[in-house]
Parts: C-alpha cells; sequence; structure tokens
C-alpha cells in the first residue's frame, strides 16, 4: 500500500528506553507486522542518534526519527523546557516528512499535542491511542489538582479532534465516553502467542513470579508482607522507585524475595515458564500486558479484582481475584498453592484465553481495519 503512518512516540520516551526496560522486542512487533500494509512508518521518537541503531529491530520500511543534532547519550542533558518546545515544534521540524504522511497516531495520550498539532497544521487523520488512562492514572497516583486538571484537559483536547480513538478495555471505553464523550475502539494490548506460550521446563518449587514496575501501583509491600512465614520463594523482576525499600524490607525480615533487573523480552517466557504461579497485586492498571504474557504460558495467575485486572481474570475460571490487603492476598497464594489441579485447569484456561482473544495476528487485523477507514 503505498500510504504513510506516523507514529508519535509517548513524550520523551525513546527506543533507548524501551531497549533499557528490555520492552523493545515487545513493543515493535505491532509495527513490524503492520509494516506490510504500509509504504513506510515513521517512528518520532525522544531519543538521540542512538534510537537509530535499534533500526536492527525493526522492518526495512520502518524510519526512525530521533530529535536531530544530538549524538548518543545526548539527550539525558537536555533540560525538561527544552524538551517540551520541542514536541511543540517538532512538527515543524521535521515537516518534510510529516506533510507526506497519511495516518498520524499516538502511542499514548502524553506528547498526543505535537500529533494534534501536526493534524491542524496538514490536515492529517489522526488515531489517537490510549493504551492506559492518563488522566485516571493521575488520579490514582494522587497528583496535585494542578496536573490533573492539565492532564484531563489536554486528553479531553485531543480526544475531540481524534478522528479515531483506541483504547485497550470496556472500563477505559467508559471513562473516554463519561468525561470526554467520545466513543472508543476496543483493542486489547496483544500477546505474541508464538513467543509466550507453555513449555515443557521443569518448574521451582513453591515458586512464584511477579515482573513490573516497582511503583506504589503495584503493591508490592502488601505482597512480599503476604509471604511472610509461608515456605514459598518470589521472584520480582523489574525496576523502579521502590526497588531499595524493598530489598530492605526484604533483608530484614529475611523473606524468600529474589530480585531481578529487567529482562529482554524474548528472555521472559523461559523464566515465566520457570516458575508456578504469577501474582499482579496491583491497586489499579490498564490492561497489564505481563498478566496476559503469564496467562499465555499457562501460568495459573493471581491478580487484585481491580480495574484493568478484573477483565482479564475470570475469578476461578483462568485465574484468581483477591483483595489488595497483604492478608487477601495471602489467603489466594495459599489457596492456589495447595491445589495442584486448580493450577492446572486455571493454567491451561488461561492460555487458551489468551489464544483466542489477545493474539498478536488477530489484532494486528484489528488495527487494520481501524486503518482503513482512513486509506
Amino acid at each position: 500500500m503505498s500510504k504513510r503512518l506516523a507514529l508519535f512516540f509517548s513524550y520523551r520516551i525513546s527506543l533507548k528506553d524501551w531497549y533499557d526496560l528490555g520492552l523493545l522486542e515487545r513493543e515493535v512487533k505491532l509495527y513490524n507486522g503492520l509494516s506490510s500494509y504500509f509504504e513506510k512508518i515513521f517512528f518520532f521518537t525522544y531519543g538521540g542518534n542512538e534510537d537509530k541503531k535499534f533500526g536492527a529491530y525493526l522492518s526495512s520500511n520502518i524510519e526512525v526519527i530521533p530529535i536531530p543534532l544530538i549524538r548518543n547519550g545526548g539527550r539525558k542533558k537536555i533540560l525538561i523546557p527544552l524538551m517540551l518546545i520541542y514536541s511543540i515544534f517538532m512538527p515543524f521540524i521535521h515537516w518534510e516528512n510529516l506533510k507526506g504522511a497519511d495516518i498520524l497516531k499516538t502511542n499514548q495520550v502524553p506528547g498526543s499535542w505535537t500529533a494534534l498539532i501536526t493534524k491542524l497544521l496538514f490536515r492529517k487523520k489522526l488515531i489517537l491511542r490510549c493504551g492506559y488512562i492518563w488522566s485516571y492514572f493521575a488520579l490514582q497516583n494522587k497528583e496535585n489538582a494542578i496536573k490533573r486538571y492539565v492532564k484531563k484537559f489536554l486528553e479531553k483536547i485531543t480526544c475531540a479532534f481524534a478522528d479515531s480513538v483506541i483504547c485497550s478495555s470496556v472500563s477505559d471505553r467508559k471513562y473516554l465516553e463519561d468525561n470526554h464523550g467520545v466513543k472508543a475502539e476496543i483493542i486489547p494490548n496483544y500477546v505474541d502467542t508464538e513467543l509466550f506460550k507453555p513449555m515443557e521446563i521443569p518448574k521451582v518449587k513453591n515458586s512464584i513470579c511477579f515482573v513490573g514496575r516497582l511503583e506504589k501501583q503495584k503493591n508490592l509491600i502488601a505482597l512480599v508482607d503476604a509471604l511472610k512465614d509461608l515456605p514459598y520463594n518470589l521472584t520480582i523482576i523489574g525496576s523502579g522507585n521502590m526497588k531499595k525499600e524493598l530489598e530492605n524490607k526484604v533483608n530484614e525480615n529475611k523473606f524468600n524475595v529474589k530480585f531481578m533487573n529487567n529482562v529482554p523480552h524474548s528472555k521472559l517466557p523461559i523464566i515465566l515458564n520457570r516458575h508456578e504461579i504469577f501474582i499482579l497485586p496491583s491497586l489499579y492498571e490498564g490492561t497489564p500486558k505481563v498478566l496476559l504474557e503469564a496467562m499465555a504460558c499457562g501460568l495459573p495467575v493471581i491478580g487484585t479484582d481491580v480495574k484493568g485486572i478484573n477483565e482479564v481474570i475470570e475469578h476461578e475460571k483462568n485465574g484468581i481475584l483477591c483483595g489488595e490487603s497483604s492478608e487477601a492476598i495471602r489467603r489466594a497464594i495459599v489457596g492456589l498453592m495447595e491445589e495442584g489441579s486448580m493450577r492446572e485447569r486455571l493454567g491451561k484456561a488461561a492460555a487458551k484465553s489468551i489464544r483466542e482473544e489477545y493474539a498478536l495476528n488477530k489484532l494486528i487485523e484489528r488495527e487494520k481495519e481501524v486503518y482503513g477507514l482512513f486509506v
């Protein structure tokens, strides 16, 4: 197809950020899959020239366009106000490529103002992706009133001007309709079910796994407390602001917890398959990709009964839902660990539900349907 897509990365996010977090391979799979649908795809990132070296992970017709004149590692020296100015003037700086694009798409709402300016400047079609709801997360994070207002205002304005809005869950669609008066298309987060699948790998006995950002949202203090005096081993994979606090708590109480840094996406299926249970004890979520990936691997999963998680897990059908307190998490862990037949049944059901509803190849076709409205 002789059409061009311009993807705007989230504000201040680069390909190197994705790589450092172990997310690069996962995040680019959708666009590699869509590459045959477009003559050209542009990635407008907030990285320096170092972003171009990740072209090896991309289809040949995907071009990375980083911040100009920034050498490797130089992005760290750019002050936040200058980054904001760049995001506003990006459409003028890269006008030649953007003028030739047929469809504009945001990766998330943060930074969507760049795509909106481009739309108004060149009269292009704009697809707004809300992988998570920016204003809702600001509210849950208890950010100050000014930040919450600004985020909700920007979200509302971009929704109003977008030609199509994509979100990942029923609850997100309802939020967008109630707060911004927009009817969004639901395209869930995807899983590469050729990579994430049950494997014939010996399980580590009594093992539990968590993967994600080490932030308050994930409720990890409650998870660690839930393991007190239990004969189970927990592996925590990820990075974040709470890592030191968690490590101190584990060391002081001698809990059976092992910490691992971010893992490359291609290695994660093997690690997941070695564990008996996956747990996500979050206080709130969007549609958590790592939960989908653990389920695709056939792991029995435990998740808190909160927005985002309870749309993926059907209690006692393809996983276990529990409360957010350490006591509720503890009961769920003990109950599942003591029932081997339940673990087997839930694991098989989890893998089946992901193959049917979240497989990458199916959701690529859903994306194409949205683009087809404008090309």
